[in-house]
């Protein structure tokens, strides 16, 4: 691996979706990861049913837990160590990793890691230079802390739901986990930093974060309207900043433009194309609002949503065409700067990383490996194991290649 990361050493025990995806970011930063998997922790040896994104290549073939296509995106840039923690032996020998690693990532809940015996003093007496992220569903102290969360339940709490819908009396969940890569993002930034911190002090530290103080972070605007007095409610595609702001219907089955005017000036642009008073202020324009709606409407509903957006941009008002998931991948900007990474089995593409720096390069990257493939390398290269000690963990069931029959 090449990227400002490298050297730096983690251990992932993270799952789902938030903490694999900030792990893949650190990954993809340079890191060397090398991911702590259960047996059984990427499903049943034999097929059950339909994975949630599918197959990569769109078959199962004869091992469905290497071939999950959600899992396989999220877990590039690391080997796997398939190892039975709940063992004595298994535990005693990712303890002996920790005290080589520069990193911990997990996101159990809270009660997971000490029922393990592995809290943050065990960790810490093995490696005080250790930097340990921890970031259950609801932290670690609280009324909640021993609650299991998940992205859609942990938003509606978190305040969004409230404000996401057509209108105040129809709230929306987006039910698709937003919580996750928020926290994700915010587990790069807190583990950056800490190993910057830990630089600067000669020792490591214990992070603590929570899926739900990631939402919540995000409703500032509304917090303040409480405290002014004011009730937040839902607008659907309008703004309380901007107007016109919304999606218009353009020609096809399901094509739609999204179009947002920020100032006067913008307006005056889009006034003209549309036969109307160019000086409304954000006030007027407010006032007059449906009839704005219906005009840009009328305007772009015999037009390709593309071809729609292009002509906006050219008046110097904001607009874009709202893509489909192909019409994404498709993108011409997005081919242009090659942000899909087809490396993976059967050259699926997967997602790229959005950070462009020297140093972070996609052709360094290693694909999802199958489960413990890489149990020999990382005990031999990480703790010098000899082949008779690996022989004996295999033949004790602590190490696996291969979910439980």
């Amino acid at each position: 691996m090449t990227g400002p990361l490298k050297g730096i050493r983690i251990l992932d025990l993270t799952h789902v979706w938030a903490g694999p995806l900030a792990v893949r970011f650190l990954s993809d930063l340079g890191a060397e990861v090398v991911r702590v998997e259960a047996p059984f922790s990427r499903g049943p040896r034999d097929l059950v049913g339909m994975a949630l994104g599918g197959w990569i290549g769109g078959d199962p073939a004869d091992e469905p837990w290497n071939r999950n296509a959600i899992f396989v995106k999220l877990m590039r840039n690391r080997k796997s160590l398939c190892i039975d923690l709940k063992q004595e032996e298994g535990r005693e020998t990712f303890l002996e990793l920790v005290g080589k690693a520069d990193v911990v990532m997990e996101n159990f809940s809270a009660r997971t890691m000490p029922a393990l015996g592995l809290d943050w003093e065990t960790l810490r007496a093995r490696n005080p230079n250790l930097v340990y992220l921890t970031m259950p569903g609801f932290g670690h102290d609280g009324p909640l802390k021993n609650r299991v969360a998940f992205g859609p339940s942990v938003e509606a709490m978190s305040g969004l739901t409230e404000i996401l819908g057509y209108g105040p009396s129809e709230p929306r969940n987006t039910a698709i986990a937003l919580m996750d890569p928020i926290t994700a993002l915010n587990a790069v930034a807190a583990v950056t930093t800490a190993l910057e911190e830990r630089s600067r002090r000669g020792e490591g530290m214990r992070v603590e974060m929570s899926l739900y103080e990631g939402g919540v972070s995000y409703s500032g605007p509304w917090l303040i309207d409480r405290q002014l007095g004011q009730q937040p409610k839902s607008m659907g595609n309008r703004h309380p900043q901007m107007a016109p702001h919304g999606v218009y219907r353009c020609a096809g089955e399901d094509q739609w433009i999204a179009v947002a005017v920020q100032n006067d000036q913008q307006w005056a642009s889009l006034a003209g194309k549309l036969g109307m008073e160019s000086t409304w202020d954000l006030e007027a324009r407010r006032q007059h609002e449906e009839r704005i709606d219906q005009a840009i409407a009328e305007l772009v509903l015999a037009q390709d949503k593309v071809a729609a957006a292009e002509s906006l941009q050219a008046l110097g008002v904001p607009a874009g065409p709202v893509n489909t998931v192909p019409d994404m991948v498709a993108d011409p900007q997005v081919e242009a700067r090659g942000f899909f990474v087809p490396f993976e089995r059967f050259e699926t593409p997967m997602p790229g990383t959005p950070i462009k720096m020297a140093g972070v390069d996609p052709d360094s990257w290693t694909p999802c490996p199958s489960l413990g493939a890489d149990n020999e390398t990382v005990l031999k290269d990480w703790l010098d194991y000899s082949d008779a000690a690996i022989a004996a963990l295999k033949q004790a069931a602590v190490l696996a290649d291969k979910p439980p029959a």
